[in-house]
Formats: structure tokens, sequence, C-alpha cells
């Protein structure tokens, strides 16, 4: 497909300007890549609209896919090895016609596979372009974990598993000649592919009396999805610190590092953990996508007057944005969204982080190194001298971090950073319980955006149902308290209260990733004057009340009446902020 056309046709759908439309393309003559891969490698332009524009172009029908279609006897159809080399996956038999999603439809070695496999299986095409990540998710149908796994397994013999340690770095997505060379690596790949292609935050490898036990945490909960043979558990390890460039030898102190590697066509980072326990040593890995972990404000579930409030904050020329809750409450993920709003090419941007968790071009993101004496305080010394136009600083942990971030506010920088408080309320007192002179705060510090995690219910298979008694006491208690014109709003919600929640034989399907729960408090004159005199945290509440901040539980309750999220899941985890 032709980079110009391409480009022409995203300018005019409004999706690209000219300007950046002209610098890709003297990137792409530069780099020797082409215009698509750069598009949907840098997430330039939704995926969705991408492919559809493309559809257009290349005059051949999109359709999206359906996996429940795609069953063993359609996969068969078209042989791995077929689909692979010329991404092209069979999608469903409809009566006589095979319908194929494309990536390439014209690519002319792929039309005259596609051919001669319809002549052998006496069928006719429908050939569709799909999208890639949809391609990627009909390929990992044809190897499921499960099997992967077992295969490596029963190939490896007891002389291999004691020599595995010795195997040398390969990538995740190695060609299958290596990998059916080392069934360790196969063991170690399929587990973390499995664990990016089920959208895992974790995966746990811990050795247990018998057996090594692998789980993931999806969506907040761990579920165990494996066991291998305690037998392989020392080359297991061995392979994962190969990877990451750990010292082999070392299994008495915990260790930690990380890597980077291509998984279905991404790069994904893995943040390692090394744990010794009686049994052996344990291992977490953190799995940083960044299709997943770099959200907009939309995808987190920032809507109404909470999205506004905090839009006014980072429009301001310098002040602190803070962002609190407990951890795993995806702080950071709320400030990495908000630096893709300020990463306009106009400012410089720098940050510490502990650790970096996603690489934001035109961010200039460092990691602290607290055992060589480079910390938050110290960092922020430096990056002042940095010429900085905003500062994200991952966390403030201690008084002198704390003292330096406001000062750095009031200095005429953007500072944006993560505390843990219970609620944004208690940002304020947990600041001057560090030691910040209450008397600076007004001025440094714009809004404080306190969160909490809650599933996300599956649009495809949730129930509707009506809520019960004390829910419904719940649902009229929290509404009475919301500032006038949210009351306004939420009167499309009529008694009986119907909530969602998933099917009963849903198992683990009932529900699809997760979202935020926010509360936005902003500084005004009446907070200075209490944040002067008697900064309570009870006094705080009332002002907050006062100026119509929606709590977590009312922001919830309305996400929950909306379909949302679940009932039980918003006042369980809100509870503690109540």
């Amino acid at each position: 497909m032709d980079g110009n056309t391409l480009i022409n046709s995203l300018v005019a759908k409004s999706l690209m300007s000219v300007q950046d439309g002209a610098k890709l393309l003297a990137e792409s003559a530069s780099l020797g890549k082409s215009v698509e891969d750069m598009v949907l490698d840098r997430r330039l332009v939704d995926e969705l609209s991408f492919t559809k524009i493309k559809a257009e172009i290349v005059g051949v029908p999109y359709i999206g896919v359906d996996l429940k279609t795609v069953t063993p006897d359609v996969l068969k159809m078209i042989p791995e090895s077929t689909a692979k080399t010329y991404r092209a996956v069979p999608l469903k038999l409809d009566g006589g016609m095979l319908v194929v999603g494309m990536e390439n439809p014209q690519d002319p070695k792929a039309q005259d596979a596609l051919r001669f496999i319809a002549q052998q299986s006496q069928v006719s095409l429908g050939v569709y372009l799909v999208s890639r990540s949809d391609i990627e998710a009909v390929l990992r149908k044809y190897t499921p974990y499960e099997s992967e796994v077992s295969k490596a397994i029963q190939s490896l013999s007891d002389e291999e598993a004691a020599t595995a340690g010795e195997i040398k770095r390969a990538s995740i997505d190695s060609g299958i000649e290596v990998v059916e060379e080392a069934p360790i690596i196969k063991i170690v790949s399929s587990t973390l592919r499995s664990g990016v292609e089920q959208g895992a935050s974790d995966i746990h490898i811990e050795p247990q009396r018998d057996r090594i036990r692998v789980r993931f945490r999806i969506d907040g909960e761990l579920k165990e999805v494996s066991s291998f043979p305690l037998k392989i558990h020392d080359a297991v390890l061995a392979r994962i610190k190969v990877l990451t460039n750990l010292k082999i030898d070392e299994t008495r102190v915990p260790q930690d590092g990380r890597f980077r590697d291509t998984i279905f066509g991404k790069d994904i980072d893995f943040r390692v953990s090394t744990f010794p326990t009686p049994s052996g040593e344990k291992v977490a890995l953190r799995i940083l996508d960044p299709t997943v972990g770099l959200k907009s404000m939309e995808d987190l579930g920032l809507v109404g007057t909470n999205d506004k409030r905090i839009r006014r904050a980072i429009d301001r020329p310098y002040g602190m944005i803070l962002v609190t809750g407990p951890t795993g409450s995806g702080k950071t993920t709320t400030l990495y969204a908000l630096l893709k709003i300020l990463n306009t090419g106009n400012s410089n941007i720098v940050s510490l982080e502990d650790p970096v968790e996603y690489f934001i071009d035109g961010v200039n993101q460092s990691q602290v190194k607290p055992e060589i004496g480079y910390t938050f305080a110290s960092g922020l010394r430096q990056i002042v001298r940095q010429d900085p136009d905003v500062i994200m600083v991952g966390e403030i942990r201690d008084s002198e971090t704390a003292e330096l971030a406001v000062h750095a506010a009031l200095t005429g920088h953007i500072v944006l950073s993560t505390l843990h408080t219970n609620n944004a309320p208690g940002a304020i007192p947990r600041l001057i319980d560090m030691g910040v002179d209450p008397f600076l705060i007004p001025a440094a510090l714009n809004i404080v955006v306190g969160q909490r995690l809650v599933r996300r219910l599956n649009p495809e298979g949730k129930e509707t149902v009506v809520a019960p008694p004390e829910i419904e006491q719940v649902i009229e208690a929290e509404f009475s308290k919301l500032p006038e014109d949210m009351k306004a709003a939420v009167l499309k919600y009529q008694k009986p209260y119907k909530i969602f929640r998933p099917p009963k034989d849903s198992k683990d399907k009932g529900f699809k990733g997760r979202i935020a729960l926010f509360e936005v408090l902003e500084m005004t004159r009446e907070l200075e004057n209490i944040i002067n005199n008697d900064p309570s945290e009870g006094k705080i509440v009332d002002e907050a009340r006062r100026q119509g901040l929606v709590t977590m539980r009312q922001d919830g309750i309305i996400k929950a009446l909306d379909g949302v999220v679940s009932m039980e899941d918003v006042i369980r985890e809100t509870s503690e902020s109540e």
C-alpha cells in the first residue's frame, strides 16, 4: 500500500495533520520502514479506524473477527505455516464458502496459496481485510498454551532438564526450530506469551512441595493456569535469569531486573523479581504491555465533572497534581495518561521513576537507583537544572521529596506525582505530616485525584437484575449527597434500579479488564483557609462536599447503573474511603 495514499486518506479523515503526515513520510524514507508499520507501531491512529481506511484504499471489505466461529475444524482449512507466512487466517465456514481474513489481500503469492487451498478443499473463498491484532488473535488459536507446554515437557529428558540453565538467550518469538531444540525455552516463552495474550498484569511461577504452580493475575485476581514438574524448576528459573541477566548461581537472596522482547508484534517489557523460599526460588514477572498500560483519560474511566477538573488543572502553567490511592490502584497509569496529554512536543518533560514502567517517546525518563544515592530527592535537585516544563515524580515517599516537589511546583513547573492515602482529602494532612509547611500547599497544589480499580463487566455477557433493598438504600443515600448539577444528571436512573452482573455460568469470562473509580479535589479559597487554620481531614471532607466533589463511591454507583461495573465490586472497593 502506497504511503502517500495512506497519509492523504488519514489527513482527509482528520486523523492526522498535514504537517505530521509529511514528517511521517520523511521518517519512513530515512528509516526504511513502511508508513503503515510506523502508524500502527506508534499507535498514531486507532487500529480499527486505520483498518477501515485501509479497506477503502485497497478495495477489500473490512470484517471484525468473532473468535467463537474459529473452531478447530475451521483452523484445519489453512495450515498454520501458511497462515503465518501470508498473514491469512480462516474465520468461518459459511455453507460452501471459506471466509478468510487477510492483512495484505493484494499479495499475489498469498492469493495463489489461498486459491490452491480452496481447490483442494472444494470450497469458494470470501476474502476480507482484518486488523493486525485480529490476525494475531486467530494465529494464537492454532497452538493453545496448555498443549504447547505439555508437548515441551514430554519431550524433555532428565539430562536436558539438568543442563537447561546453559541455554543462551533467544527471543520469545523465536522460530519453531530453536524452540523445538530447547524445550525449556519453549515452556518459558509459551508461559510469557500466554500471559500477554490473556491480558495478565503479573505471572507468578511458584515452587510447591510436589510441583511448580503457575498463576496469572488477570483483572486483579490470581488464577492458576498451569503446573510443571518440580524437576524442571531450576531450569525454568535459569532460563528466566538468563533473559534478565541475573546471577544464575545466586539463589540465597532476592534479585530483580527486567528485559524486553517482541511478542505478537509488540514490544513488551517484563519486570522480574526472584524470592527465595524453602521449596526453591519463586519468581514474579510484571508484564508491561504499552498497548494495555498506556491509556487515554476516557479509557481510565474519567468522565464528566472529574474529567473537566483534571483538564483544567493540566492547562495551568504550573502547580502540583497528586494522584492518591493504595498500592495497585492504577496511580502510575493515570500519571502516564496525563503525560500523554502534556506531551505535545512543545514542552520539556522529565520524569523520575522507580522503575520506569512504560517508555514514552518524547519524555525524558530516568530510573532512580537508591543503592548509589540516586533517589527521588537527589534526582529532583538535578531535574530543575534540566530546564523542565513538566516534572513527574513516581512517588512522594519522604519529607525531603515532598518539600522539593512543592518548591518545584511553586517555581513555575507542572509537577505530577503519587501519594499513598485512602482518598483525595487525606492527601493534604499527609503532606503536612511529611513536613511540608501548610501555607505553601494552597499555592503549590492544583488538584488531588483519588482512585480505586474495579473489574469492568464484559459487555457481551452481562445480566440485568433489580437492585435488592439494601443496595437501593445505598444508591438513594449517595444520590442525596450529590452536588446539585449532578442530581439533575442522575434523574434518568429510576426505581426500581437496574444493576448488572456476570451470568452465573460465565466462570472467568464475566469481566474484561479494569476501570478506575475517581474523586477529584480542587484547591479553592475556602480550602486554603481551612489548610491555614485547622487542616483536619474532617473539615477538608466538608469543604470537598461543598465544592461538589463526586466521591469514588458515587462515581462507582453511576458506572454500575450504566452497566460498566458490578455494584458489589463498587461497594467492596469503596468501603474504606467512605
